[in-house]
């Protein structure tokens, strides 16, 4: 059937073919029969540990959705949220972000990548699962492997859910003689029950921490836990959340049992080479060794951070011929995310505030640089991720893809305030975790409440994508949304991709 040729169509393609192995690229727009293009030969595949490796690793790229790519979760979530705006070049620079930040977004222009990259992922984990205990290797590593794999399908499953809320649950792989176009959404609390389920059961298969520097960023209990806490956490489990997280997180202010502990130097979390500290549980690792390239761009082979290009400046330039000029030598990119005057209030006398907060404002004053306004420009830009020059790659790719900035999916500062948000923000320990995230930066301890919890997480965590999810989940976005064109009812969750629904048993979410 002709209607049957759109590769975006996910749950059919990518259950079939985005297994793989990131070895197979398609760009084009639809497949002729997609029973027999792009398909993968997996009963002769998992037959060693190398092959089951190989497997895994490509499993685990798809945790770039975060921060590599044009469409990485970062830049489109922040861009929605009260602290930023969307951005770029202009007011028509990427519909779907654009669409996103004023309320505007429609199955149309909603990316289809946000839909078909995680599935891709769960799909290759599930094969993993299926096909890794007849492989020929340790027993003790088919565990590991699986419940890496596990771990790795319930968090991309938790993306979906709370991006899109109605999906379908798929936990086996989908063969070419399945009835893939009907498969129906679930109900959520059955996708969060099933999620939940599998990192319980992967825990104790995971290592408690990861020695080798060769296997930093792979899953260990540590972050199979934090990932269960804050999967319980948007499940409104609270209690549950909290003694997840309490385990992660150990004495406040001390190191954990998993050997987590806040770093002493809040602004050292920014250094672009100071790659899986202490603080880090889930990191994504970007480097400048896959040379990316316009042509692999965002299609899993680049390996660059994303980020970085995407919010700095338009045209950024030093002023030579101002003396003693202490403004730093920052890479020119895109414009994405200015920093709305309303998170830069928010922030003054906060120590965070100048490693959150690139003030081009007052140094454009100052006469020590230059650049050109991109759209909903107010001069302040988002530090964290803003790319030096001395950030650059040396190796044979595009500079603006590939920069190697690591991104932290969780790191402790988070677990802390999740875990006190679990207990209603009151009592000895929220009270406890609370103070040691403040008196990281020399705060001082105010009184712990659910609403301080929101203030803290706020400043610390400004710009890493987590600020549109917490004003969802804490019912805050109406308030603080309303202004942007937010709706209650409708836009908690987004649409479902258009060619995603076609010829398919799937239903649009409300109001879209």
């Amino acid at each position: 059937m002709k209607n049957k040729k759109f590769i975006y169509k996910s749950i059919s393609v990518l259950m079939l073919a985005g297994i793989g192995l990131g070895a197979v690229s398609c760009n084009n727009s639809n497949l002729e029969d997609v029973k027999n293009t792009g398909t993968f030969d997996t009963d002769n595949y998992y037959q060693n540990e190398e092959q089951s490796f190989s497997a895994l690793v490509s499993t685990y790229d798809m945790l770039r959705k975060y921060s590599g790519g044009f469409e990485n979760m970062v830049t489109f979530f922040n861009a929605a949220s009260d602290d930023f705006y969307s951005g770029g070049g202009n007011s028509s620079d990427g519909a779907g972000i654009q669409g996103f930040s004023n309320y505007s977004l429609n199955p149309v222009i909603m990316p289809a990548s946000y839909w078909k990259d995680y599935y891709q992922g769960i799909a290759k984990a599930n094969i993993l699962i299926d096909r890794v205990p007849n492989a020929k290797m340790d027993d003790q590593k088919k565990k590991r492997f699986i419940a890496e794999a596990k771990v790795l399908r319930s968090l991309y499953y938790f993306e979906l859910v709370r991006i899109f809320k109605n999906i379908p649950l798929i936990t086996k792989p989908i063969l070419a003689t399945d009835d893939y176009y009907n498969i129906p959404q679930e109900d959520p609390a059955k996708v969060y029950n099933q999620i939940e389920a599998d990192i319980v059961s992967a825990i104790s298969d995971l290592p408690l921490n990861i020695a080798s520097d060769s296997e930093k960023g792979r899953i260990t209990q540590g972050a199979a836990r934090a990932i269960l806490g804050k999967i319980y956490l948007y499940d409104k489990k609270y209690n549950l959340a909290a003694a997840e997280l309490q385990q992660v997180n150990g004495t406040p202010g001390g190191t954990s049992q998993y050997g987590y502990a806040l770093v002493p130097n809040f602004a050292s979390l920014w250094v672009v080479d100071n790659k899986f500290t202490t603080e880090s549980i889930l990191e994504v690792n970007h480097t400048t060794k896959g040379n990316g390239t316009w042509a692999n761009w965002g299609n899993g082979k680049d390996e660059g951070n994303s980020i970085n290009v995407m919010l700095g400046i338009i045209s950024y330039g030093r002023k030579t011929t101002t003396p003693n000029n202490d403004a730093p030598s920052i890479y020119s990119g895109w414009g994405f995310n200015p920093v709305t005057e309303d998170l830069f209030n928010f922030m003054q006398g906060d120590p965070r505030l100048n490693a959150t907060i690139f003030n081009g404002k007052i140094l454009k004053e100052q006469d020590k640089i230059t650049y050109s306004p991109g759209f909903r420009d107010t001069g302040y830009f988002l530090n964290k991720f803003l790319p030096r020059t001395s950030d650059i790659t040396p190796g044979a790719g595009n500079v603006d893809l590939n920069f190697r900035q690591n991104y932290m999916v969780i790191r402790l500062a988070d677990t802390y305030l999740m875990e006190a948000e679990a207990l209603n923000g009151s009592g000895s320990r929220a009270q406890a975790l609370l103070d040691a995230v403040r008196a990281r930066v020399g705060l001082a301890s105010v009184p712990v409440s659910m609403q301080a919890i929101k203030d803290e997480r706020r400043r610390e965590l400004a710009g890493e994508g987590h600020r549109w999810f917490d004003l969802v989940r804490w019912g805050d976005a109406p308030a603080k949304l309303g202004a942007r064109g937010f709706t209650a009812g409708k836009n908690e969750i987004l649409p479902i991709p258009f060619n995603e629904l076609i010829n398919t048993a799937l239903k649009q979410n409300p109001g879209y």
